[in-house]
């Protein structure tokens, strides 16, 4: 297929300098016709005429001497008296084809334009047409005869090795075009056949394609550098596919078990009462699990598929703040956590249902992550550009490689750290893309002995 593109590659581009060729001479050609032709009619005109006046003002030299001196010179004569006797000097004309009638009016004192009225043709100029017909006239007295002088320059003599040396620049031309052509179709040609390899690797699931590296700076070069990026973004959702299909698996299983496990136990009809309320507790816990981890994924699916669209009001988000910490305020007393806020007024024009699941994730995993006794901290501040709401605690904490995937969906840190902890690890994705579709940006600080503080940026001003 690469071979096919290359041949046509090539061939167009042949084609192209043919056309080119092709349409160079037609203007070139029309351009002699309409520009140069009367300007070496008129040229040819004034040196017939100074020979005729030479010729005229010294009756004394012979008139053969002289015109075959100006035969060698590079012309070609030809002299006619008014009795018809012709005489030719210098090289013969490849046709004789002047008429009696023409010879006779530059008898008659008129000047014969020959080279002006020469028939126009399409592939041979009149420049380069050795014919007696397209030539000067003009008329000579000599010793007291009439005669006609029709002349025209020689050009096989004044440009025969002009002729050969433009002959073979020419053919080195054409040969050196089309070898530069077929390299430089090869070289254009080559990382695209590349990326037909690199493909063809990518669908066998081969995501290591380092052969498409190039060091071009063309579109070429940046079209490689970005297959390679899709393919390590490939690489990359690959992964999360797969990590997703784990973890979902998982976090789909774990709970349809235990609520299996209960219910099972519910049927046993030695339980006692406490036992059962136990039970049952446990499988709505479950059941609530599952419930919210489909919420949350079918959340995720809308956002991402922008079927939410962000409906935004302008509203207090310091009260927005202030009243979702008073719904977790019983949680908080309960893990003992020291909780600080600093939240002045400010209005934004934002949608409240979005941000309030923002700063509900924030909340709940600061929460979640927290050691009892711990603390937490939000911060609320801003400028005339944009405000910055920012959740920090002293939980657990992150390592610096967590962080950089801690946005992604299904992701949890450490397990070893976080097995007591339930989540559906899909709360900072979410975060991500609604804060996103605001048009600002969410951030993390890792610090891996404790402590982890999120800052949620958005723009005040429309941009």
């Amino acid at each position: 297929m690469m071979r096919s593109l290359y041949a046509k590659f090539a061939a167009v581009t042949i084609g192209i300098m043919f056309l080119s060729g092709v349409i160079a001479f037609f203007i070139s050609n029309t351009y002699y016709q309409y520009s140069l032709k009367p300007q070496n009619d008129e040229k040819n005109t004034i040196i017939a005429l100074d020979m005729a006046a030479f010729i005229e003002n010294n009756q004394e030299i012979a008139i053969t001497d002289y015109l075959t001196n100006m035969a060698d010179i590079g012309y070609q004569l030809y002299l006619v008296d008014k009795n018809g006797q012709e005489q030719l000097f210098g090289a013969a004309f490849r046709e004789n084809n002047l008429t009696n009638a023409e010879i006779q009016k530059v008898l008659d004192g008129d000047i014969f334009h020959g080279m002006v009225h020469f028939p126009r043709k399409t592939f041979v100029t009149g420049f380069f047409a050795n014919e007696l017909k397209n030539s000067i006239g003009v008329p000579i007295t000599y010793q007291g005869e009439s005669y006609a002088l029709f002349i025209r320059p020689d050009i096989k003599l004044l440009f025969n090795e002009m002729h050969l040396l433009f002959g073979v620049l020419f053919a080195l031309t054409i040969i050196l075009s089309i070898l530069f052509v077929l390299l430089s179709t090869n070289y254009l040609v080559k990382p695209i056949s590349r990326l037909s390899t690199a493909t063809k690797q990518l669908a066998k699931g081969n995501f290591q394609v380092n052969t498409i590296q190039t060091k071009r700076k063309d579109e070429l070069g940046e079209l490689s550098t970005s297959f390679s990026q899709m393919a390590e973004q490939i690489e990359k959702n690959d992964r999360l596919r797969k990590e997703f299909v784990s973890n979902i698996s998982h976090d789909i299983q774990s709970p349809l078990s235990n609520i299996k496990g209960y219910t099972n136990l519910l049927s046993d009809k030695g339980i006692s009462e406490e036992e059962k309320n136990q039970y049952t507790s446990i499988i709505n816990e479950e059941i609530s699990r599952l419930s919210i981890m489909t919420d949350q994924l079918l959340l995720l699916s809308s956002l991402d598929q922008n079927q939410h669209i962000v409906k935004k009001k302008h509203f207090n988000i310091s009260s927005q703040l202030k009243s979702l910490l008073t719904s977790y305020q019983w949680l908080v007393q309960e893990k003992e956590i020291m909780l600080s806020y600093t939240l002045p007024d400010l209005e934004i024009d934002a949608d409240p249902s979005l941000l309030n699941t923002v700063w509900d994730n924030l909340l709940s995993n600061a929460l979640k992550y927290n050691q009892p006794g711990g603390s937490i901290d939000i911060q609320l501040t801003y400028t005339e550009e944009h405000c910055s709401i920012s959740f920090e605690d002293t939980g657990i904490g992150i390592s610096k490689e967590e962080a950089e995937r801690i946005f992604d969906r299904f992701y949890r840190a450490d397990a070893s750290r976080t097995r007591s902890v339930k989540g559906t690890g899909l709360g900072l994705s979410i975060v991500a893309t609604i804060v996103e579709l605001h048009g600002g940006t969410v951030s993390v600080q890792a610090n891996e002995a404790a402590g982890t503080t999120f800052t949620v940026k958005l723009p005040l001003k429309e941009n």
